[in-house]
């Protein structure tokens, strides 16, 4: 992932750098739109790592209630033995 991430940077770096020599009412418009995707690109990966993290946060919670299932049903094993049942 780390690499693509460098591949897209570099990519809007090299487009700021190509704009830059362009003439001026085209180069605004086109730096505003390279300014856009580069904010939209890094909301997009604030969102993947978020996203990341949360599941992460959902297995590490799934791993605990299935420790606390197999617990509890070695319990009630352990309880009926001890009834007799």
């Amino acid at each position: 992932m780390e690499k693509r991430e460098d591949t897209v940077q570099q990519k809007i770096t090299e487009l700021v750098a190509q704009i830059q020599g362009m003439p001026e009412p085209t180069r605004m418009r086109l730096m505003e739109l390279a300014q856009e995707t580069q904010k939209r690109h890094d909301q997009i990966k604030s969102t993947f790592t978020q996203l990341q993290d949360g599941i992460d946060y959902l297995r590490l919670h799934v791993k605990y209630l299935l420790f606390d299932l197999e617990a509890t049903r070695r319990e009630n094993n352990e309880l009926r033995k001890m009834l007799g049942r």
